[in-house]
This record gives C-alpha cells, sequence and structure tokens, in this order.
C-alpha cells in the first residue's frame, strides 16, 4: 500500500467512526437511525411521495427505503397508502406525530463539524464536496458491492435537484 493509500485510508476510517458515533447518539436521542431521520426530512420536503421517488432523493434502494418506511410507519411517524388510479402505487406522507418528532430531532451533522463546516469559504466548501463526490464515485463498485452497502446508500451522490434540505438545530 502507498503512503497515500494509507492516509486515504486513514482519513476514511476517521470519518466512517465520527459518522458512526453521531448516529449512534441521534438514535439514543430520539430513537432514530440516520436513514430514518434522512427518509423523514426527504418526506417533509418532498410531500407525498413514492418510495421510487424517495428512494432517489436519499440516495438508499427502494427495499431500503421500503424497510425503513415500514419502521416509521410501525412508530406512527408516516403513513402509506395507494394511489387511487393505479393501485399498485403507494405513497408516503408524514404524519403529525411524524412532524413533531422530526422538528426536535438533532441535526444529521455534529455540532462542531457543521459550524466548522460553515465557516468555510463556500468555493472551498464546494471543493470539499466535489472531492467527496469523486471518491464515493472511485470507490463504488457495481460488481462488488460492500457488504452492508445497501443499508447506507450507493455511495454515489443523487443529483444536485434530488437533494434534500435535512433538519437543522
Amino acid at each position: 500500500m502507498s503512503d497515500d493509500q494509507a492516509r486515504l485510508l486513514t482519513a476514511i476510517r476517521r470519518v466512517v467512526h465520527v459518522v458512526d458515533s453521531h448516529s449512534k447518539r441521534v438514535e439514543r436521542t430520539v430513537g432514530l437511525t440516520l436513514p430514518q431521520l434522512v427518509v423523514l426530512a426527504a418526506i417533509r420536503l418532498l410531500g407525498e411521495v413514492t418510495t421510487g421517488r424517495l428512494s432517489k432523493a436519499v440516495s438508499l434502494s427502494q427495499a431500503t427505503v421500503t424497510t425503513v418506511l415500514d419502521k416509521l410507519e410501525a412508530k406512527g411517524m408516516v403513513e402509506r397508502y395507494r394511489n387511487t388510479v393505479d393501485r399498485r402505487v403507494v405513497h408516503a406522507r408524514l404524519s403529525a406525530h411524524g412532524r413533531e418528532v422530526l422538528a426536535a430531532a438533532p441535526p444529521l451533522f455534529a455540532e462542531p463539524f457543521a459550524a466548522r463546516f460553515a465557516r468555510l469559504p463556500e468555493a472551498r466548501r464546494r471543493e470539499l464536496v466535489g472531492a467527496l463526490e469523486e471518491l464515493a464515485e472511485m470507490m463504488d463498485a457495481p460488481d462488488a458491492p460492500l457488504a452492508g452497502a445497501d443499508a447506507i446508500g450507493s455511495g454515489v451522490a443523487p443529483p444536485a435537484d434530488a437533494m434534500i434540505e435535512l433538519p437543522r438545530a
């Protein structure tokens, strides 16, 4: 392994550790995983939405989104109903309880990071996001998926028009 590869692996492991630690804190605080919180935020933004559209917006597979919706529905945070014209199409919407939980949820990024990132000049923020998107694309190997990759997304950023506004403190 080259020095650059070793440094890259260390940096990735640090990021994964910080995200995992924050995810556990969020789950302890509101009883929701980060993917569940992201799906709730996407439904808030998109309104009544199909699983397919939701899947694209949050960059998770339809199967994963369906599982997340099952859990959110069981907790009374979302409601699902069939389309009256095409009964095969199922829509999801936030319940009143889902809106309350989302309003009280902590931010998806830990505050120290969010503050530091916000202080960066816009050009630097765009540069960092672009570099991470490029890295995610390089790491995406359709013929050799990572174990558990379906649970966290495809690794490829969704198109800009599919991005969602996440909850903020």
